[in-house]
């Protein structure tokens, strides 16, 4: 874990962008001691992002089989797909 003061990050802000990026995690930033905010690069945060959605989509889709909603198997999926698929 990086931990930075609000000062490091105002005084420098070239040479943390630098450290985020070459380690690709999150700066802690400290005002006063306290915990204020994170730095961390654009691809890292869009990944994270990324990865919460699809976790909610999961979980959205687990509550929703968990509820009773219909569900099908891998053979059932395939045979839909390819009559579908051979429609005219």
């Amino acid at each position: 874990m990086i931990i930075k003061s609000s000062t490091a990050l105002r005084n420098d802000y070239d040479g943390m962008v630098k450290l985020a990026k070459d380690r690709q995690e999150p700066i802690f930033i400290t005002r006063n001691g306290d915990g204020e905010m994170v730095f961390l690069p654009i691809d890292l945060w869009e990944r994270r992002e990324a990865e919460l959605n699809l976790l909610a989509e999961l979980l959205r889709r687990e509550e929703n089989r968990q509820a009773g909603t219909k569900t099908f198997s891998m053979e059932e999926m395939r045979s839909i797909t390819e009559g579908v698929l051979n429609e005219d």
